[in-house]
């Protein structure tokens, strides 16, 4: 299979240079001319893909090297860029900036190279001149398997600015393919985190976007910039389906629920299908109910990967969302709860409030069904977060704290669990400001490698909760034990 879809990755020297806004208004404009536009953000990162999303009607989807593995970056590109007329790929941090002490893994660059795409470079220039072509040149030739084939000027003060940039670049060999002035820059809020999440501010996220392809409209050459993109040559290679790699992944050995107290078990899933988690049909192995697997979403769980949803649909099951700060109870016929990341800590009191989905959260993981939380997952599950009652399924305490917890971690199960056999080797992402205190009553998830060795986690019945931040696509027998295990609960 061969995927011919033009694309283009944006980076920049360093963070905080434009990328989202660039590579933002860029996805917007071209839609706006009735291309479809596939998004893809380099990296861990779950809020820009939101904006991405908006920009272009289609789920944004991240591409992370070390998450999933170098091998995978091309076919998870080629699954999301089907049948679309353009990819554009934002990049993290600074163009060369990768997984620490790891070389140029995970790194835009490594990216970039894996898709064989040109690299548009976005730079700052409000407070230099002619310096700018040394400092592009120095980017363009740092490593001769990237090709930076053009240059677009953020926060550009003045006509006169503008031209004594142009002129210096022009002795770099390196096109400018844009401009924008520092007076039409379009305001995105920010927090603890970064940017605020789209679920939370959709109205005024919607106007930015708008704002920012108006933007890019104005300040970029879109003609030429399509053009470099279809420069890109052919990527060989089937693309990822979900599907086919839960069905030729190994079943993995179940570990048996030990069940507290005398809560039911949840009712069984509303509808059969035909096909089983396996792969195999029902004429062989027999028909077997869908579990229902709700998946926390809404303003206070907003981080989430499209492969995961996409995975455990392909396990059977059926994947209904739910949003805690608004619904009272679980979806009808809950086999199984997903909770992703997101900032309940914005959103401790309303959570709080709501009782009822509480009281079915905890009765749901008292059954013994299986439940996986990731970082705000893992807050919400625990007795309290800030002094605000939470589910109380973990023994455990949650706050804020100053000190941000950032970076990938590799990570080896130590305790059999819903989504793994102890063993499992996977790797993770850590971001966070908050700090969980432990109780009793839980073993623990993982042993953690860097920055120093630790175990992480909690694994207690059939939840299991983590600050750790996976994706699935590197280990689609998380998806498949996970649903064979709402099978069995």
């Amino acid at each position: 299979m061969v995927t011919s879809v033009p694309r283009l990755v944006i980076a920049a020297p360093a963070s905080g240079s434009g990328k989202t806004t660039v590579a933002t208004g860029l996805m917007a404009a071209f839609a706006s001319r009735g291309l479809a536009v596939s998004p893809h953000k380099v990296g861990p990162d779950y809020i820009d893909p939101g904006y991405h999303a908006l920009a272009t009607g289609r789920v944004g989807r991240n591409l992370d090297a070390y998450l999933c593995g170098a091998d995978l970056i091309a076919p998870l590109f080629a699954q999301g860029a089907r049948g679309c007329d353009l990819a554009v790929v934002e990049g993290v941090m600074g163009l060369y900036d990768g997984a620490a002490g790891q070389g140029e893994l995970a790194s835009t660059a490594h990216v970039a190279k894996l898709l064989r795409a040109p690299v548009v470079l976005v730079v700052d220039a409000s407070s230099q001149s002619r310096s700018v072509a040394a400092l592009v040149h120095g980017f363009a030739s740092w490593d001769p398997e990237v090709r930076v084939a053009g240059v677009i000027l953020n926060k550009v003060g003045s006509e006169r600015h503008e031209a004594m940039l142009r002129e210096a670049l022009d002795e770099s060999g390196v096109p400018v393919l844009g401009a924008l002035r520092r007076a039409s820059q379009v305001s995105t809020p920010s927090r603890h985190l970064g940017l605020v999440p789209v679920a939370e501010r959709r109205g005024e996220a919607l106007e930015a976007v708008a704002a920012l392809a108006e933007q890019v409209r104005r300040g970029c050459d879109l003609d030429v910039l399509f053009a470099l993109a279809r420069s890109a040559p052919a990527l060989s290679g089937a693309a990822w389906d979900a599907a086919e790699v839960v069905g030729s992944s190994p079943p993995p050995p179940l570990p048996v629920p030990k069940l507290g107290g005398s809560a039911p078990k949840p009712p069984v899933a509303r509808r059969a299908r035909p096909q089983t988690p396996d792969g195999l049909d029902g004429a062989r192995r027999g028909l077997r109910k869908a579990p229902v697997v709700a998946v926390a979403g809404g303003p206070a769980f907003t981080f989430s990967y499209a492969e995961h949803a996409e995975l455990l649909a392909a396990a059977g099951a059926e994947v209904v969302t739910f949003d805690p700060l608004r619904d009272e109870q679980l979806p009808e016929g809950t086999g199984g709860l997903v909770i992703g990341g997101g900032f309940p800590e914005v959103y401790a009191p309303e959570l709080s409030a709501n009782e009822p989905l509480r009281k079915a959260v905890a009765d749901l993981a008292l059954s013994g069904a299986p439940v996986a939380a990731e970082c705000a997952g893992l807050l919400y599950l625990s007795r309290e977060l800030d002094g605000q009652p939470m589910c109380g399924v973990l023994d455990a305490t949650a706050r804020m704290d100053a000190r941000l917890t950032l970076g990938y971690r590799d990570a080896v199960a130590v305790s059999d669990s819903v989504l793994a056999p102890a063993g499992t080797r996977m790797r993770g992402h850590e971001f966070h400001r908050t700090v969980v205190e432990p109780g009793a009553g839980a073993a623990p998830a993982w042993g953690v490698r860097a920055p120093e060795r630790r175990v992480e986690g909690f694994v207690q019945q059939g939840v299991h909760a983590s600050y750790l931040h996976t994706h699935w696509a590197s280990e689609p027998g998380v998806a498949r034990r996970f649903v064979e295990r709402c099978l069995t609960s």
